[in-house]
């Protein structure tokens, strides 16, 4: 208790004011700090919600099951896996419940307990089945964790190999079905599973539509937002991100609007886990709204402040995924807002990220941004080095095709340009990328980038606020 008292007034661990301020000697302290740990665990575990914690109840009740065994009280024992069955049958957690299955199995092959003799049969036919369920369950959930992570590695595909390659992958993992067979967990896994393929494919009427679902089901299923926050949040998240790229405006503000007032309303589970995601959502949709109304201004005036305040609160449990997508969304705002100190203060922050395994598309993009804002701010007395380095990385990131080569070749050449043909210069460029705008793999740039936007303010001498602005309103007359 005298470690956790001067432990829990630090704010930084510091073994020598530990020492110093308790009888503990400096070889005791690594066992003593694993017992308080131990201890902490246990006492947290005996403050969980058994109706959020459905499996530690199952756990305890096998737990006691196994005690009974042991001293030989057989039909006792049986009773309480008979209540943790219904528990973990009701939460569709087969694992656990093949587990007391199995116990079951061997404590009526061991041991005379006086059931029938159609109850082997059952217990038999019931391990079958659960074995199949967890076979399917898993492969679903398999394929959804490694979509995941090839998105994470490297975006959306980027040529008809990478599309061959997830296209491939996508069907030779996916096992077959009967949906209206399927429980609850493997639906979930199943539409994860569509939504990383889409996206990653960059379809994302596809992916709306098995985002859609995805929501649906937990809107279906009212307790699973209790049991499964996460997955419902995460849903939520790319259902709102498929329609701010389908440019929906009104579907993104309906279900932005429903997804507020959830939280609000105490409809999904606050816990550790959530309170992240939610932060995270709430805030990058929060800036997507003001991209898509053109109002970067007010975006960064209302939101920024807000955001940090929140993020100093959790800055310590984002992991570098989250705080490198944040870091793009608040330069993309400040660029937005003509604001280019701090475009370039943020942008930095990612490009100097030592982790060239995480989001390679996220820092190839962030440097291509890096260079318009340079030259817009008038930082552009090493436009060279930084153009050089530009395309090292995109070569070195094996992601230099058509779209990027030209926003490299125009700044390349822009220094031999007389002020007098630099709109022309802008004009040329937006007409050759234009014609990208659609196209399967080179239209990824886009969506990271609005450059056309930018090209545009260059042309009609506007900032880009007022250029997206007028579209946005253009857009959305009724």
């Amino acid at each position: 208790m005298k470690l956790f008292e001067i432990m829990r007034k630090m704010n930084v661990y510091n073994e020598k004011k530990i020492l110093k301020k308790s009888p503990i000697k400096k070889e005791q302290l690594s066992n003593i700090k694993a017992h308080l740990y131990k201890q902490i665990l246990i006492s947290l575990k005996k403050l969980q919600n058994p109706v959020e914690n459905h499996d530690i109840k199952i756990r305890e009740y096998l737990d006691f099951s196994k005690i009974l065994y042991n001293k030989g009280l057989y039909i006792q024992s049986l009773k309480l896996l008979k209540k943790a069955k219904i528990i973990a049958k009701s939460y569709e957690s087969n694992t656990i419940l093949l587990e007391l299955v199995e116990f079951e199995k061997m404590i009526e092959s061991q041991h005379i307990t006086r059931s029938l003799y159609s109850r082997y049969v059952e217990l038999s036919e019931e391990s079958k089945e659960l074995i199949e369920k967890i076979q399917c369950n898993n492969a679903l959930s398999s394929l959804s964790l490694e979509l995941y992570g090839l998105y994470l590695k490297v975006g959306y595909v980027r040529n008809e190999k990478d599309k061959i390659f997830i296209e491939t992958y996508f069907r030779t993992n996916l096992p077959k079905f009967d949906i209206n067979k399927l429980s609850f967990y493997e639906k979930l896994f199943l539409y994860q599973a569509q939504v990383w393929y889409h996206y990653i494919r960059q379809d994302f009427i596809m992916c709306y539509r098995s985002s859609s679902k995805w929501v649906e089901l937990f809107q279906n299923h009212k307790n699973a937002k209790k049991i499964a926050p996460v997955s419902y949040l995460k849903g939520y998240h790319y259902l709102l991100d498929t329609l701010f790229y389908l440019n929906h405006y009104s579907k993104f503000i309906h279900v932005f609007q429903q997804f507020e007032k959830e939280v609000q309303n105490g409809e999904i589970l606050i816990n550790g886990n959530t309170k992240i995601l939610i932060f995270m959502y709430t805030y990058t949709n929060r800036i997507n709204k003001h991209y898509m109304e053109g109002k970067f201004s007010e975006g960064v005036k209302k939101v920024i402040p807000l955001l940090f305040i929140e993020l100093n609160k959790i800055s310590n449990r984002l992991d570098s995924h989250y705080i490198m997508i944040l870091y793009y969304k608040i330069a993309c705002l400040y660029f937005g807002s003509g604001d280019n100190e701090n475009t370039i203060l943020y942008l930095s922050k990612i490009m100097e990220n030592k982790k060239k395994n995480l989001r390679q598309d996220l820092q190839c993009f962030s440097r291509l941004l890096y260079l318009i804002a340079c030259y817009e701010s008038g930082l552009d007395e090493n436009m060279d080095r930084k153009i050089r380095s530009t395309y090292k990385f995109f070569i070195q990131m094996d992601d230099w095709y058509v779209v990027q080569k030209k926003i490299i070749h125009f700044f390349k050449n822009l220094g031999n340009v007389y002020p007098h043909q630099i709109k022309n210069h802008f004009k040329k460029l937006r007409d050759q990328l234009v014609k990208y705008y659609e196209h399967p793999y080179e239209k990824r740039t886009f969506l990271y980038l609005d450059i056309i936007s930018w090209l545009n303010s260059k042309i009609e001498n506007k900032s880009v606020e007022l250029i997206i602005k007028e579209r946005f309103i253009k857009n959305n007359q009724k």
